[in-house]
């Protein structure tokens, strides 16, 4: 005779963030292994179920899903205190009953859409010092970020001036810009010569 498995119950807390716009939402469990970064509800419905529902919440303007926990960002006209209980509900109960967090493959055809990207837009030497930026984010600032629930990624680079969006919790933080100018764009120019700036685009 089988016995039923019981599953370990989900514990949910929430986080402050940098950003007063958004909250993060920390599970027991492991929701998604990698960052998958959901700002509109186009995205959303292509390949996560759990993010499409969130969407259709009238005060969530994005959402942010990485390892263990869910960044919201809210609509600026709504207030924490009204909406996070009945969220926090939400991501509970939808984790508990074991719906569907990021569809296989989100990283990969992401990945290959970045790749493809900068493999038509830079050449010779420039390619080069985008390659090293970018594993200069990936390898020390990426795993900083996620600790606020947030993210950051490499746009562009130009002339010495590198563009990084930044998303999750840190797009339109206010300590975000401070966070960018002290320590990524140091290390960025003592690592890469070439940099000379870094600039933020808000996700």
């Amino acid at each position: 005779m089988d016995t039923p498995v019981t599953k370990s119950p989900v514990m949910l807390y929430t986080e402050q963030t940098p950003n007063p716009e958004s909250l993060k939402f920390v599970t027991n469990r492991m929701l998604y292994r990698g960052t998958a970064d959901f700002r509109e509800e186009e995205l959303a419905k292509e390949w996560s179920a759990i993010a499409t529902a969130l969407f259709e919440l009238p005060y969530v303007k994005g959402v942010y899903i990485c390892n263990n926990f869910v960044t919201v960002t809210k609509e600026m006209n709504y207030e924490w205190e009204d909406i996070m209980l009945k969220l926090k509900e939400f991501i509970k109960s939808y984790i508990q009953e074991g719906g569907e967090i990021v569809k296989e493959g989100f990283e990969e055809v992401m990945s290959k859409i970045e790749a493809e990207r900068i493999e038509n837009a830079y050449s010779g030497d420039e390619k080069e010092i985008v390659q090293k930026i970018k594993e200069l984010i990936e390898t020390y600032v990426k795993p900083a970020v996620e600790m606020d629930g947030g993210n950051i990624e490499f746009e562009s680079y130009d002339q010495g001036i590198v563009s990084v969006v930044l998303q999750g919790s840190c797009s339109g933080c206010p300590s975000s810009t401070v966070t960018l100018k002290s320590g990524i764009e140091g290390m960025l120019k003592r690592m890469v010569p070439e940099v000379k700036e870094v600039v933020a685009k808000m996700g």
